[in-house]
């Protein structure tokens, strides 16, 4: 299984000026416990780094600490996600039908998240990992006033990894940008052209590493896994 790894984005909110996947979690670089999941996952057997060339450098040397057995290429970033995911699709090795795409920020997911994706893109074209939304939700207008309350047995919290055929996502990608789609995930382009997304159960534990205050929860949850 191929997987590409958007590593392309800015720590701003981290308060931040560089990449934030280069930021220490227990002394290693976020993007390193990424790693080492997608390393320890029996069913990955290529990993895509897409950022931008100003930090390969770095990733490199992230790499080579890393001693992983599995090829890992990097790969252009563009000036979007949706853009960096794109040039990750056209940079997978032809022999890709299917692709994983996770969120480098995402450290927390375990090798058998990873493994589980894997299993279940065989048998669908789409899928993400999901969580059952425990908060209930409102849907307010532009004035902060609610409109609806969606049942919330039918509401689920996207995560990465997300798999798709490889022939279907390139041909959405492509799509979206004659459209001038923008969208905040590569489900949403699928759904977009009317191809329908499965959920894969996902991780409570695996956030997104975006705040300083993510940082410290990701620093417990590793510490805690020893």
């Amino acid at each position: 299984m191929h997987l590409l790894i958007p590593a392309a984005g800015m720590g701003r909110r981290m308060g931040s000026d560089r990449n934030k996947l280069l930021l220490l979690v227990r002394s290693q670089p976020i993007i390193s416990w990424t790693l080492k999941a997608a390393e320890a996952a029996s069913l990955i057997s290529w990993i895509g780094i897409i950022a931008q060339p100003t930090d390969w450098q770095d990733l490199q040397t992230i790499i080579q600490k890393q001693k992983l057995t599995k090829p890992v290429e990097l790969i252009e970033g563009g000036s979007t996600r949706q853009e960096s995911v794109y040039n990750g699709l056209l940079a997978l090795p032809s022999a890709a039908e299917q692709v994983l795409i996770h969120d480098g920020a995402r450290c927390l997911a375990t090798p058998d998240l990873f493994d589980a994706c894997a299993l279940s893109i065989r048998h669908h074209s789409g899928l993400i990992a999901a969580i059952p939304v425990k908060d209930t939700i409102k849907v307010v207008d532009e004035n902060g006033i609610i409109q609806s309350t969606p049942d919330r047995r039918r509401l689920y919290a996207a995560q990465t990894p997300q798999g798709f055929d490889v022939k279907l996502l390139k041909q959405c990608h492509a799509e979206g940008v004659r459209q001038g789609w923008e969208v905040t995930d590569d489900a949403a382009l699928f759904e977009k052209c009317g191809y329908s997304v499965a959920i894969v159960q996902g991780e409570e534990t695996n956030l997104k590493v975006t705040t300083p205050q993510d940082l410290a929860i990701a620093e417990f949850i590793l510490t805690e896994r020893e």
